[in-house]
């Protein structure tokens, strides 16, 4: 612990503590920000009034009640990859639960549910699953992933076109509310809450425990991808419609996951069929699919994972750089026209950078995402077939020429495609006028009634989430 000062909050926190080393630490440790607050995105500076890690369910409920005597907002954090520092609560004196704790996993053998600690990471979600039964569900590929925050927002990943999103895997959880409580929320208990916190977590509880679903791991998987280098990238704009097309057709094989990735050097198509290599050719897709220099690797659930998990790294995943990101959600009727892909790539051949790690990401989704209905989940995002992520990094500060690069690319295409600006709150944009609505859509109105029951004093808070008696 550090040397602060006595104040009413740290007495409280202290006394939690009771002496456990690690278990919180204040501003004036000289290895704050480095060792506990560890921002994720190093362009938006951030200080908690402090950052505590429990050990417990009863610990989380204690710290709970801290801050709710010191009227200090409260933020949780699990793998702390938001991409405007929500999980240290996005501005400065908020108290921040850091659940790496929370490690704990077991698994039903009769009914293969697996409860999940709050505070595990992606790639021990991974290792345990298989460890126990070569067990599997749906999540992104960056490892360093909490699932406390994926879970809760969404978790989209390749095989989500199969499975649906991890949110969509949650049975049930141990969740601590605004006033301290321990409460179990599910379908059949406290389900209104249980709504809300399955796609906007941050800002209804901290999830101490997740009871999810699991599947039997993909015997094989084929991994397909494809690279090109060209003069220009307007060149590409044959091969991206061939590829939208593909992600577009209502019949694609659910057991397919792809995303088209542009950077300075060129094009990267990444594809993942979860079957064998002839269920692979017998789904139409590598007739449908660009063809050129391409890389075909059969393998298993975990080589899979630990190769997106490469890929991953390319970009973001666990590296602690500034950076802007912007994204934009696309329905079918929304997808880029010719006109709009040719502007598009136009624009990115003709602007400054101002910087050469740059990534402009369309993902597709859909699938057995889409069949759950919108109002189920606090998620919104059920009808969107495809999502656009752009991410510039600057080494080793971002400048105005990357943020406006960025910026123009979802400009450019929404100008021409989008009415309302929706994106996923898993690519939380700090800029965004009117988040909530771009997040939430028409499940708003709900959560904010949701909000008011369970935390009419919006205690659990970051500069995007839901307020209390909110409207579309």
């Amino acid at each position: 612990m550090g040397q602060t000062p006595s104040t009413p909050l740290s007495d409280c926190l202290n006394a939690v503590c009771n002496g456990r080393d690690n278990c919180v630490a204040y501003p004036d440790d000289p290895l704050y920000q480095v060792t506990w607050v560890n921002r994720y995105n190093l362009d938006i500076e951030v200080e908690p009034i402090a950052v505590t890690r429990p050990e417990t369910a009863q610990d989380v409920s204690d710290i709970v009640k801290c801050a709710v005597a010191s009227s200090v907002k409260v933020q949780p954090k699990s793998g702390g990859h938001s991409y405007a520092n929500f999980g240290l609560g996005g501005t400065d004196g908020e108290l921040v639960i850091d659940l790496v704790n929370l490690q704990d996993f077991s698994m039903d053998n009769t009914t293969w549910q697996a409860t999940i600690g709050g505070g595990t990471k992606l790639s021990d979600v991974t290792d345990r699953l298989h460890d126990n039964g070569k067990r599997a569900i749906a999540h992104g590929t960056c490892p360093g992933v909490g699932i406390g925050g994926h879970a809760t927002i969404g978790g989209l990943g390749p095989s989500s076109r199969m499975w649906g999103s991890c949110l969509d895997h949650v049975l049930e959880v141990e969740v601590v509310t605004a006033d301290g409580s321990i409460k179990r929320a599910s379908e059949t208990e406290n389900s209104d809450l249980f709504f809300a916190l399955k796609g906007s977590g941050a800002g209804f509880g901290v999830i101490t425990e997740f009871v999810v679903k699991t599947h039997p791991e993909p015997g094989s998987v084929v991994q397909y991808s494809f690279s090109l280098s060209f003069a220009k990238f307007e060149d590409l704009v044959p091969v991206f419609l061939q590829w939208q097309d593909l992600i577009t057709d209502p019949n694609l094989d659910r057991r397919f996951g792809t995303e088209f990735v542009m950077y300075a050097l060129g094009v990267v198509i990444t594809g993942t069929f979860y079957g064998t290599e002839d269920e692979w050719k017998a789904s139409g897709i590598p007739d449908k699919i660009p063809v050129g220099n391409v890389s075909l690797v059969i393998d298993d659930w975990l080589g899979v994972v630990a190769q997106q998990a490469e890929d991953a790294a390319l970009y973001l995943s666990d590296l602690r750089s500034s950076f802007t990101a912007k994204s934009l959600a696309l329905r079918t009727d929304e997808v880029l026209s010719q006109d709009t892909a040719t502007q598009v790539m136009k624009y990115i051949d003709g602007v400054d950078h101002g910087s050469l790690i740059w990534f402009v990401i369309f993902d597709a989704s859909g699938g057995a995402v889409s069949d759950i209905p919108m109002n189920a989940t606090a998620y919104s995002h059920r009808d969107k077939i495809m999502f656009v992520q752009g991410y510039g990094i600057g080494i080793p500060t971002l400048n105005q020429d990357t943020r406006d690069f960025i910026s123009g690319v979802i400009t450019t295409i929404r100008n021409d495609t989008v009415e309302t600006l929706t994106t996923y709150p898993g690519y939380v944009d700090p800029s965004l006028v009117d988040a909530q609505a771009s997040y939430w859509g028409p499940n708003l109105k709900t959560l904010g009634e949701i909000k008011s029951k369970w935390d009419p004093n919006d205690l659990f808070h970051n500069p995007q989430s839901v307020r209390p008696g909110e409207t579309a």
